[in-house]
């Protein structure tokens, strides 16, 4: 194997050093609820809360995981218009040749910190169905499979609708294990040290692939934002920060009253 290949001994040791040094200065992560997590292997699903998430995920999620991640930042060649495009495309005019230099410079440890962390590259072109056939492996080799399925829309404050489509996982690996796989909710706040975990919601396979997509995201959604109003953020406030894909959990405030109309029973599988 080549010294300079994504999973050789130099990415390897890069790896290594910077795994070192982010949880030597970031923040120990306490996980609250972490008993509503099922011994069997499951799907935890959350709020990417930026870099936040894969952090939390590779540092603090205990046992044996694997984490979504965008398949682009596996790739040499993908890196540079992919992470300007995501993570700077929205800087001030002026700014924007100095990002666009610096996604050409952290090429090197972008392929190296995600080619040998606990990833599953996710892609959305005709190679999804590597995305999926390597988190059914995931999952039938005992691993949880971490998933931040948010996209630019809006839910609430403290959180953005979910791209519905990764539900289908929880299908294919009941037809692999013939076991029913469960999709934990899990709010990341990094301002509060704290993952909180929610009751998990068992893939619905009695439902059409369509309602079953609806039903768990629902689930899922009105569980996090539940989960974030216990611990002190307020989720509906109609104030006008809205939230980005991958945005930090916001400012700390009293617990909203009354319960969001938005989350309605109707949502909710019974079970």
């Amino acid at each position: 194997m080549s010294l300079f290949s994504p999973t050789g001994a130099l990415a390897r040791g890069t790896y290594r050093v910077i795994r070192a040094a982010v949880k030597l200065f970031y923040p120990r992560i306490k996980l609250s609820g972490w008993e509503n997590v099922p011994d069997a292997p499951c799907f935890l699903v959350g709020n990417h809360c930026q870099m936040n998430g894969p952090i939390i995920a590779e540092l603090y999620i205990p046992g044996n995981r694997a984490i979504w991640c965008a398949g682009e930042m596996l790739h040499a060649k993908d890196v540079p218009a992919y992470a300007y495009r995501d993570f700077w495309s929205n800087k001030p005019k002026w700014q924007r040749p100095f990002y666009k230099l610096l996604s050409y410079v952290i090429v090197p440890i972008s392929v190296s910190v995600f080619n040998n962390a606990h990833t599953i590259a996710v892609y959305h072109d005709s190679r999804s169905i590597t995305t999926f056939r390597h988190t059914v492996s995931a999952i039938a080799g005992g691993a949880n499979v971490v998933i931040f399925p948010e996209h630019d829309a809006d839910f609430n404050h403290i959180l953005c609708e979910f791209q519905e489509k990764f539900v289908d996982v929880g299908k294919l690996c009941y037809k692999r294990t013939k076991q029913v796989p469960a999709f934990v909710p899990m709010y990341l706040a990094p301002d509060l040290k704290t993952a909180y975990f929610g009751k998990p919601i068992p893939y619905p396979i009695e439902l059409g692939t369509e309602e079953a997509r609806k039903a768990v995201c629902a689930y899922l959604m009105e569980e996090i934002t539940r989960l974030a109003a216990e611990s002190g953020v307020r989720p509906f406030d109609g104030g006008d920060h809205t939230p980005r894909r991958g945005s930090a959990a916001p400012h700390r405030c009293p617990l909203p009253q009354p319960t969001p109309q938005n989350l309605s029973p109707q949502y909710l599988i019974k079970r």
